[in-house]
């Protein structure tokens, strides 16, 4: 299964210079929006878990300095990598799964509002990997999580 998400990851393509430097100029605010929308959730602490709120706006933080490094320096095993420490580490403290589906919502409506078209569809086909491999992240990390 790990491989799979592996060939997956290889088939997307690194965003150019231009969709790379916008996401950047763009990254702290979209950050701090983001978490903020996350938020104004009503499940907001049954998304994070109790008391974890400041953890998913350090998440947010550190997920678009991640980004960013990917949309600059693309690279298949990082990404898969780093994604499957990431739900480790976080569903260990009590992050729910559905977490990252709603965060990841929120991420692809900001771009679209706040990026140019073309950047938006350089930058969409990750998070749209993201969202549809949240089950297979699931899966890989439920051994660790449950042991």
């Amino acid at each position: 299964m790990k491989q799979q998400l592996l060939n997956s990851a290889k088939k997307l393509q690194q965003p150019s210079e231009s969709a790379a430097t916008e996401f950047s100029h763009k990254r702290e605010q979209l950050a701090v929006k983001g978490s903020q929308l996350l938020s104004e959730r009503n499940d907001m602490e049954k998304l994070v878990g109790k008391g974890n709120k400041q953890m998913s706006e350090d998440n947010n933080k550190n997920f678009a300095r991640f980004m960013e490094s990917m949309f600059s320096g693309y690279d298949p095993n990082v990404l898969v990598e780093t994604v499957l420490w990431v739900f480790r580490a976080y569903r260990s403290h009590g992050f729910q799964t559905t977490y990252w589906a709603a965060n990841l919502n929120i991420w692809i409506e900001m771009l679209k509002n706040e990026m140019s078209e073309e950047t938006f569809n350089e930058l969409y086909p990750f998070y749209n990997w993201l969202v549809v491999n949240i089950p297979v992240f699931v899966k890989l990390t439920d051994e660790d999580i449950n042991s």
